[in-house]
């Protein structure tokens, strides 16, 4: 396909610049779900002319649906996307990018979406729908399904969806609360994915984070100790990944555990462990879910998270080496080859 990329770009370069072009219109139709042309000419820097053109193209062409409220791609124009999106990463050298993200950390499979989720809300819910697609591949019947926290895996939750009702499956918080938004709590987007997709699910009224006095009366409570067998019984984690310091203030850790993980190079968090560079674990918290012992044994741990500044956090977490699928944005994609290149040096 690449060859065959190139050869047009030399024969006819206008025409990979007119599908650049209407692809990525479509594709930002699709992520705002319905829009108005103004919006979506500021979002895109085009004029408002350029742009009636090439809707009106692609309204003509049946890929676009024109509403009073604004306009959505139609189900021909998803298709269309679904079909093009190998082409599109060619074109701009998403495809090399994963491959060679991929056999550097030894993963089944990256996926990378163009953009910077940090700076872009389209980006980030991209994103979310990139780890919906990978997680509807390889969930099957029964599985149970242990997910994280954070705006990213919440991204996730509210872009999934099942043809058809998953009754025999669960979803299950990875963790105990933060005590943050509850929209971003594992608790909440467990029972979103549940509801989203017909399945079940089971919460963990729990802190994430307890003295170990706390920790073993809780884990006295019969009720406690089901609900942690049902998470630790997991076929597939879903997660995010954190910036190791930021983390620790969120968790709101004493000073002086945070200027120890410090000293000691924490740099990533992950199921609410911390990793240095090399992808070793230098800090462990008293966690009623998943332990590391449980993450190891997983058959299938999906890491979700992108932006400029996670590319060595991501890094570092795909040192660690129990990561089997990395969904990630270019922005951390470039970073962490940046990264590998200068270990190559």
């Amino acid at each position: 396909m690449r060859q065959i990329v190139e050869l047009q770009q030399q024969l006819v370069p206008d025409l990979l610049d007119v599908m650049k072009k209407r692809y990525t219109i479509l594709h930002q139709v699709m992520l705002s779900d319905l829009v108005g042309r103004r919006t979506l000419a500021s979002t895109l820097s085009m004029t408002e002319r350029m742009l009636r053109a090439e809707t009106d193209f692609l309204k003509t062409q049946g890929l676009l649906e024109i509403h009073s409220g604004g306009m959505r791609i139609s189900e021909l124009g998803k298709l269309l996307l679904e079909e093009l999106e190998p082409l599109y990463k060619t074109m701009f050298g998403l495809s090399e990018l994963e491959e060679a993200i991929r056999s550097h950390y030894g993963l089944n499979q990256v996926i990378i979406v163009a953009g910077d989720s940090e700076t872009s809300s389209q980006t980030k819910r991209e994103l979310g729908r990139a780890g919906c697609q990978v997680l509807s591949k390889v969930m099957q019947p029964n599985d149970v399904v242990a997910v994280t926290g954070g705006t990213t895996i919440a991204q996730v939750s509210n872009q999934l969806v099942s043809t058809s009702a998953l009754k025999t499956n669960w979803f299950v918080p990875a963790r105990g609360g933060l005590g943050e938004s509850l929209d971003y709590q594992a608790n909440t987007i467990a029972s979103m994915m549940a509801k989203r997709t017909g399945a079940q699910y089971r919460l963990l009224h729990v802190p994430d984070h307890l003295g170990e006095e706390a920790f073993a009366s809780i884990m006295q409570e019969p009720n406690i100790q089901e609900i942690v067998e049902v998470i630790r019984s997991a076929r597939i984690v879903i997660h995010g990944i954190g910036d190791a310091m930021v983390m620790a203030r969120r968790r709101r850790l004493d000073r002086e555990v945070i200027d120890e993980m410090e000293a000691e190079g924490a740099l990533a968090e992950a199921f609410g462990f911390y990793f240095d560079r090399k992808g070793a674990v230098v800090h462990k918290m008293q966690t009623v879910g998943l332990r590391l012992e449980d993450i190891v044994k997983t058959e299938v741990v999906i890491a979700v998270a992108g932006g400029k500044s996670k590319g060595e956090a991501i890094s570092a977490i795909m040192r660690f080496g129990h990561n089997d699928v990395l969904v990630t944005d270019e922005a951390a994609a470039l970073e962490m080859m940046a990264l590998i290149e200068l270990e190559r040096q």
